[in-house]
């Protein structure tokens, strides 16, 4: 009877413990799966008109571009000034080029 005592006891820790192990297992998975990049062909991103190298926006479509906009000078963009990418508020935290540019451009103040 003691050795299925034992095995009762064996099983209802690994029954207890395994959850645990998988729940960590994901959880640092995520931590270090970095951001999508957002890509020009992406449908949201091609309806905004965004471009990795903003210097190439067709600005007959867009009249409101201008040379001096990207996206590292955006109130959207959320890198920092060393950073050659990062995440943008309007495409649900993608990143994108901080040279880039799209319609949703807004000075940062």
């Amino acid at each position: 009877m003691s050795n299925t005592r034992r095995i009762f006891f064996m099983q209802s820790l690994s029954c207890v413990t395994a959850p645990l192990v998988l729940a960590m297992a994901c959880a640092a998975q995520a931590q270090t799966s970095a951001p999508a990049a957002v890509l020009e062909s992406d449908p949201q991103a091609a309806a905004l008109g965004y471009r990795v190298d903003g210097t190439k926006t067709d600005a007959k479509k867009y009249p409101n571009y201008a040379a001096s906009q990207s996206c590292d000078a955006c109130v959207l963009f959320q890198g920092k000034a060393t950073d050659t990418s990062g995440s943008c508020a309007v495409f649900g935290n993608k990143l994108v080029v901080k040279k880039g540019w799209c319609s949703a451009w807004t000075k940062k103040a």
